[in-house]
């Protein structure tokens, strides 16, 4: 697997994950979950560009 669509694949994942963390941080009233979701998300997001641009950069 190319490392672009391997960084793609990994930022959707965080992505995901941080936004699990979010949602259940907010339901449990657990503001350091919730802000570590948004965290991971966010991270997730920047992952994903990256692994967009190294695709476009063919590499």
């Amino acid at each position: 697997m190319k490392s672009g669509t391997k960084d793609k694949m990994e930022g959707k994942y965080h992505e995901a994950k941080g936004k699990i963390k979010e949602v259940a941080g907010k339901v449990t009233g657990k503001s350091d979950l919730e802000h570590a979701g948004k965290d991971e998300k966010t991270a997730g997001k920047v992952q994903n560009k990256v692994g967009q641009i190294k695709t476009v950069l063919g590499k």
